[in-house]
């Protein structure tokens, strides 16, 4: 029994890894690096883009609800984070580098995946998981509009990375936010009334790198910072600036505005700049962004950018296991069926994966109840009930609620995560 996987991406390595632990052969194709994507650039597998936030760890919550989700049916992707893994508070965060490295040697070594660096144009006859991602094009992207018909899109941003070194942390301090995690697992950059408001005012009016509708195509969780900023003068600082949780030591005050800083790499000598996804021409990002305190003198390692992504109509297209209605052997995967975020999109490349194999062997789909989150976000692009589908990330509105009501919101939330977990473990025993 063979079957392909086109895309070595987070969801194409949880399909491949999937299928091979089935016993199937697997063809993994990755046109990396004889060709990258606009927003690519590492030639290794299960590249991050936009952050090296995996999000939330905790259970009692979306994120971390379905990552504990993922770990219990076998995921390959998250053992390796948790190797990878940088201070980030109460999230998940890996060096990216390293992260890409450790998966494309796990993938790699698997000894029933064979991996083939070529473009693919078409998608081959047999059991196929498609997961090339948001940015597929060319003459692929031509062969799925001929399967799909019409499909959707939106943009999506990177936030910029600057070294540690340049950061004057004479105007920064090192904290997380209400304590959480080791206690200085962020660098704040934290600014006065004054300061913030002359950093508004540029910012409303810097220029951007091209002239796109984004306004009315942008995908809300990575709203570019300008566009933020547009909708008022407290919007970001009630959102990635918000000061909560924080109290500058040198002031003994919770500063009026605050930018956090991520490590990007295990070392600690890279960081990015938290929310801050842009599109501002690069001159424009290094003038106004360097008018926060702490970045005056900022060395930028990498600029942000915007990129068009793409999503199918998977509410008439796809079942709950990712494969295709018309075509069951087809299975997509990643953000192209429109789930939107890292694990959100390597939970259905792990569920296609495990559905295709069984496809393979006669047995009947594996689908999840949706109380749990990963069932839940199968339901919502599967459900030809959707409407106004648009990509949707993991989070606690999207399962049923519980009766009695809890009203205690962090009370509600575990005892959420209690019943997805209770139902994950019901399906697997009977799977």
């Amino acid at each position: 029994m063979t079957a392909t996987v086109i895309g070595a991406g987070l969801a194409g390595c949880e399909a491949a890894w999937q299928l091979a632990q089935a016993g199937i052969e697997v063809t993994l194709y990755e046109m990396k690096p004889k060709r990258f994507s606009p927003a690519h650039t590492n030639p290794g597998f299960a590249e991050l883009v936009c952050s090296n936030s995996l999000k939330a760890s905790r259970i009692a919550s979306a994120a971390g609800l379905m990552k504990e989700e993922m770990r219990r049916l076998g995921s390959v992707l998250l053992p390796i984070a948790d190797e990878c893994s940088v201070a980030a508070g109460g999230a998940l965060a890996v060096d990216r580098e390293l992260f890409s490295k450790k998966v494309t040697e796990k993938i790699r070594s698997h000894p029933l995946i064979n991996v083939v660096e070529e473009e693919v144009t078409r998608i081959p006859d047999g059991v196929c998981v498609v997961a090339t991602g948001p940015l597929t094009d060319g003459a692929l992207a031509e062969n799925i509009g001929e399967l799909c018909g019409q499909r959707l899109s939106f943009f999506d941003a990177a936030a910029p990375i600057v070294t540690f070194d340049s950061v004057d942390m004479n105007e920064a301090f090192f904290a997380s936010r209400y304590d959480k995690g080791e206690g200085d697992d962020y660098i704040n950059c934290p600014m006065n009334k004054e300061q913030y408001e002359a950093f508004y005012e540029e910012l409303s009016k810097a220029e951007r790198a091209q002239q796109h509708d984004f306004d009315k195509k942008v995908y809300e969780g990575c709203m570019p910072i300008e566009i933020m900023a547009q909708r008022g003068a407290d919007t970001i600082r009630f959102g990635p600036m918000k000061p909560v949780g924080l109290r500058d030591p040198k002031t003994g005050h919770r500063p009026w505005a605050n930018l956090q800083l991520r490590r990007e790499d295990a070392s600690g000598t890279m960081f990015n700049l938290v929310g801050f996804q842009t599109n501002l021409k690069f001159g424009e990002q290094k003038r106004v962004f360097s008018m926060i305190p702490a970045l005056r003198n900022a060395e930028f390692v990498r600029y942000g950018v915007m990129h068009r992504n793409t999503f199918i109509d998977s509410p008439r297209l796809l079942c709950a296991d990712y494969s295709m209605r018309t075509r069951p052997e087809l299975f997509f995967a990643g953000q192209m069926t429109g789930v939107e975020g890292y694990m959100e999109s390597a939970g259905s490349g792990l569920l296609a994966g495990l559905n295709a194999a069984r496809r393979l062997k006669g047995q009947q789909p594996f689908v999840l109840k949706n109380d749990t989150m990963l069932g839940a976000l199968a339901c919502y692009i599967s459900s030809s009930e959707t409407a106004n589908f648009q990509p949707m990330g993991a989070n606690f509105g999207i399962l049923p609620p519980i009766e009695p009501k809890i009203r205690n919101k962090q009370e509600r939330y575990e005892a959420l995560s209690r019943r997805a977990l209770d139902s994950l473990r019901q399906s697997m025993e009977t799977k």
